[in-house]
Order: structure tokens, then sequence, then C-alpha cells
């Protein structure tokens, strides 16, 4: 079993300190890459991702190339998607080879994290896996929700059975369960976990890193668990955990849909979702959006690059939205970035802030967002998050 080199971990703002809640230009992709980039961010090298999550945006297709895209990665990399829980985030783990990127995400309450494996750092094994069968919960084709709402049975027959089952000591963290019920099960002072989906797993591993604590993590969900041992050993911990704020209040427009272009959302996909600008090999200036030109002889040219473009830079021009547009939360924040260094503007909606509370020469960054659903398809885009929202 590999070792676990990096671990990031991320949370939107909007919320309380115990039950965030994601964005309207927030899901499971955007808070993936969140996380990703923060694990990605020590440096590590990544051959493989896996995506585990019950709320998977795309489930007729795949979400594999904004992921990807998000991250920075090669396009060209194994991208394994997973519908699981805190368990199947443990298996991927206990199944990894090192370079694996390893993400868990999830809507109620939000949140992600994510590991990259290595040949050092913090040292896990498999200890314990239980599969048994108690469906409280159910979810048909249609997506309808089947509750049994017996959680005394949940608890007793599911979760105290299955520990019961694995012949594990007593754990030093268990994920899936809220606090309180894993506090009654485990060794003192466990840590208090944000989540209870597949990133609730990665967000335990995060705590017992930092506190240099070892001893078994137990992943569940109803009937099912999963554990792993931590044996000891260190690894590279990041967060984007800014500090939790309320909701700001708006109205949201949601009767009227606006189609998509499928033929021009292909078009703009690398450029906009990866954040490259296009550039000739005969001018040093960058075209953002990367645009065609007509040469001297009136001949199109259509061979650009894309250059990655730099994700901070300051607000040169801001403005606030009152209008109710379909598909958009009003009022809403817009600004015009001047990007670090390379002398491009670019005109995007403000993130992680209530509108109206940026100004001209606020500096942040460039973060991936879902900017629409159009025709049930999620587009994706980049927002400016202020640095004294992110800090």
């Amino acid at each position: 079993m590999p070792y676990v080199a990096a671990i990031g971990t991320y949370l939107p703002c909007w919320g309380s300190p115990l039950h965030r809640v994601a964005g309207d230009d927030e899901d499971v992709v955007t808070m993936a890459v969140e996380a990703g980039r923060a694990a990605l961010d020590a440096g590590t090298t990544v051959e493989r991702v896996v995506l585990v999550s019950r709320h998977l945006p795309l489930t007729e297709s795949s979400n594999a190339a904004v992921l990807l895209a998000g991250l920075g990665l090669d396009p060209e990399l194994e991208v394994d998607e997973r519908l699981g829980g805190a368990p199947a985030t443990v298996d991927a783990l206990s199944s990894a080879r090192a370079r694996t990127l390893i993400i868990g995400a999830d809507l109620f309450p939000a949140g992600a994290a994510a590991l990259v494996t290595g040949e050092h750092g913090l040292r896990v094994r498999t200890a314990a896996r239980v599969a048994r069968s108690l469906p409280v919960r159910t979810r048909n084709a249609t997506g309808d929700v089947h509750d049994y709402g017996d959680p005394r049975l949940l608890h007793e027959r599911g979760l105290v059975a299955s520990l019961a089952a694995a012949w594990l000591d007593t754990p030093a963290a268990v994920a899936g369960v809220d606090h309180q019920r894993a506090a009654e099960l485990c060794l003192p002072d466990p840590p208090v976990l944000p989540t209870i989906g597949a990133s609730a797993s990665v967000f335990a591993l995060a705590s017992l890193a930092e506190r240099g604590a070892t001893g078994p993590l137990v992943a569940v969900e109803q009937a099912i668990l999963s554990g792993i041992s931590v044996t000891g050993g260190t690894a590279s911990i990041r967060r984007r955990e800014p500090a939790p704020q309320p909701i700001p209040a708006g109205t949201f427009t949601d009767d009227a849909d606006i189609p998509i272009s499928l033929a021009a959302y292909e078009r703009a996909f690398e450029a906009k979702v990866r954040w490259e600008a296009g550039t000739f090999s005969d001018s040093e200036t960058l075209d953002f959006p990367p645009r065609y030109r007509v040469g001297e002889d009136g001949a199109l040219a259509t061979d650009y690059a894309l250059v990655p473009l730099p994700r901070t830079g300051t607000v040169y021009t801001e403005t606030t939205v009152h209008i109710p547009v379909p598909g958009l939360r009003s009022p809403y924040s817009l600004v015009i970035v001047e990007l670090d260094d390379v002398g491009v503007r670019a005109l995007v909606k403000v993130t992680g802030a209530t509108p109206g509370t940026v100004e001209i020469g606020d500096r942040g960054r460039l973060a991936l967002r879902r900017v629409a659903v159009r025709s049930g398809v999620p587009d994706y885009g980049y927002a400016f998050e202020p640095e004294r929202a992110a800090a």
C-alpha cells in the first residue's frame, strides 16, 4: 500500500462552522478542483485521478475533462469516477498505486478533500472491510430519495454491528457519521469533521496527520465499513477553509431556460476551463479569449497556440448588477481583472464575497466555478475571489 504524500482540503465560505453550503456557482467538480489543487501545491506528480462522490454533476457523460482541465493536468490521464461515500474513498486509497490523486467531494454538508499517494510520507495500511446490506436510504433512477427513517436501526444494526464484525481496535476517528455519534465510538477527542460523505475520510486523515496521531480510521456508510490504520510518518497538508459567512440575500430567477450551443461550448472549452490565452508565433501579444487573425495578405490565421494565464490579479473596474437574469442570483458583481505580468484583462463574475463589496484595486485569485447551467449542461469558467474573502 502506498504512502500519503500530500493532503489538500476545501470548504466553501458560505454557511456555519459546522455546516458549509455550496455557493450557486459551486458543485462537486469545482470543489474537487479546489481540494486537488491544494494537494498538488506540494509539487507531487500525478499519473491517475480518482473522484468519489454521491453528487456527480454528469452521470450520462464524464466529468473527467473539466476535472483535469481545472487541475491543470494532462488530458490523457486516467480518471476513475466512483459513486460512493466515505468507505469508497478509503477503498480507493487501499488499492491505489503511488502518484494517484484521490478526491472526495460532497454537497450536503459541502466540502472536498484530496490526497496524493507517493513513495514516502504518511504510512497507512488496510485494516478492515465489511460489506453488509442495510439500505436505509435509497435513490431511484429519477432521483427520488426514500428514507426508511429509523436512526436507531441504522446505528445498532449498521454502524455498531459492522464495527463488531471488523474486529478493530477502538478507532481514532470515524468518518461518515455526525460528530456526536463518532465520539461515542472513538478514542477521546476525535477530530470534528465538516462533512459526512466521500470527503470525510480524507478530512479525518488530515486531522490525524496534523496531530501526529496513529490508530484505526474507520469510514462507514449505512452498513458498509472500510478501515485503515495510520501508523506514522508525515504528509504535506494545505487547507483552503475560509471563515464561514452567511449566504447573501438575493433573488434567484429560474423560470427561463437559456439553451446551450454545444459547438460553441466545445470550441471555447480548453481556453476557458484551463484558463489559457492564444498567441501566434510571429507575435508576443496574448489574446483572451483566443481568436483568429487576418494577416496583411488577407489570409485567415487559425494556428494560434494556447499558453497558461496567471491566476492572480487586481480589480481594474467593477460593477454590481441588480437586474434579474435567468439562472443567476441577483444582485451579483462583475469585475474586470488585470492579470499579473501579462497585460491581459478579463471580465469575470465575483465569487466568495457579498455583492457590492469588491472595490477597484482589490487583489485576488481566479477560481474555477460553474458559471451557468444551460439545457441541463453545467458550463464552467473562472470567477474572481478577493484575497480578503479567501483569508
